[in-house]
């Protein structure tokens, strides 16, 4: 016999992105440009932490990631605003009934130091899924100089979000 599962008020997603890191002088991240001398490379503008806020947004909704949404050989996708794609995500979770309640988000990179630029990035994500900027956490860590990361190669960054029924 199946049972039907029990019907939550909450859900859980996460997401993870990774971008190679060239000489450049803008570098979108969580919706800014918070560049001085890199870029990162990708078929969009290449937002890590947007990329990963909205993976996580898609996964707590129960919906295929955003490679599947947004394939990179798709030519009218070239250059897509991130902030697109996570209103996106927002408006699916919608859809299904989901609500994000918070956001959580952790950026790894040498440089630039996004200490600066946290409580903007903060903002502007709060800005584009229509949060208080209470429920939006950025943090930035370095990977001490370890891997590529650390070379100053790559960007990486993870997102956490708690959905509500809404």
């Amino acid at each position: 016999m199946t049972k039907t599962p029990p019907v939550v008020p909450f859900r859980v997603g996460q997401g993870f992105d990774l971008h190679r890191l060239e000489k450049g002088d803008r570098l979108v991240l969580g919706g800014i440009n918070a560049a001085t001398g890199v870029r990162s490379v990708g078929h969009s503008d290449a937002d890590a932490a947007l990329h990963a806020l909205a993976d996580a947004i898609l996964g707590a909704a129960g919906h295929a990631d955003i490679g599947e949404h947004y394939p990179d050989n798709f030519p009218e996708t070239r250059g897509l605003s991130s902030a697109s794609i996570l209103k996106f995500a927002a408006k699916a979770a919608r859809k299904e009934g989901w609500v994000v309640a918070n956001a959580d988000m952790t950026v790894v990179l040498e440089k630039p130091r996004l200490g600066p630029r946290k409580a903007q990035m903060r903002l502007r994500i709060a800005e584009i899924l229509g949060l208080d900027p209470d429920a939006v956490s950025v943090k930035a860590k370095s990977m001490e100089g370890l891997g590529p990361i650390g070379k100053g190669e790559a960007i990486a960054a993870y997102a956490v979000v708690l959905m509500a029924r809404g």
